[in-house]
């Protein structure tokens, strides 16, 4: 039985990192379920056993990103000590880790496309948008960000970065897009740090 498992998870680990490769190389769209199945080595019938289409293979596949850009804007952020240089460095890991090569047609091409955008949005959620949200209700307990809904905050932040993201990933960015790109974040958030005073202030809402 244990056998059976260790198997089992070698062939979901090899089909997935084929699938990977195949998706990133050719698209969803272009990438062959028959190509998979020979280049993994297993049979059509394994791939069913596991996976209940290429659709559901993809998924697996997209939630495995969305994982690894968590993950590198965790790092990324952890590795400062104070909170807004830990919100500006998670920003940019997130932007940098998304134009990956071998992420950007998964995650922010074929992603949304394929998957449909509420099932990509709530990925998004669960991983990157998660760690945001959380950095943020913390700076805003520290009393950083006053008079600021944390929730709003991040779905702001989190919508201007993945539109950064799709520029970035639709070109092919040269050094000073991504400087750029980076510089608009660090302004953008120096601007609330150096104002945010103001945002105790209520604002006025149209009649």
């Amino acid at each position: 039985m244990r056998r059976s498992k260790e198997e089992a998870h070698q062939t979901i680990r090899r089909l997935t990192e084929v699938a990977r490769a195949h998706f990133t190389e050719h698209g969803y769209v272009g990438a062959s379920l028959e190509s998979i199945v020979q280049e993994a080595d297993v049979t059509r019938g394994a791939v069913y056993h596991h996976f209940r289409s290429k659709k559901e293979l993809f998924r697996i596949v997209l939630e495995a990103v969305q994982l690894e850009v968590a993950e590198q804007v965790e790092a990324a952020a952890s590795a400062a000590d104070e909170v807004w240089e830990q919100l500006y460095r998670g920003c940019r890991a997130f932007v940098l880790a998304a134009v990956e090569q071998n992420r950007k047609r998964i995650l922010l091409v074929d992603g949304p496309a394929i998957m449909g955008w509420d099932v990509w949005r709530a990925m998004d959620e669960k991983y990157s948008m998660r760690l945001l949200r959380e950095q943020l209700e913390l700076m805003q307990e520290q009393g950083h960000i006053p008079g600021v809904s944390a929730a709003a905050m991040a779905h702001f932040l989190s919508g201007a970065l993945n539109e950064t993201s799709l520029w970035l990933a639709s070109r092919t960015p040269d050094a000073a897009d991504l400087d750029n790109s980076m510089n608009v974040i660090r302004l953008f958030l120096d601007g609330i740090r150096k104002h945010r005073e103001d945002l105790q202030t209520p604002l006025d809402h149209p009649q």
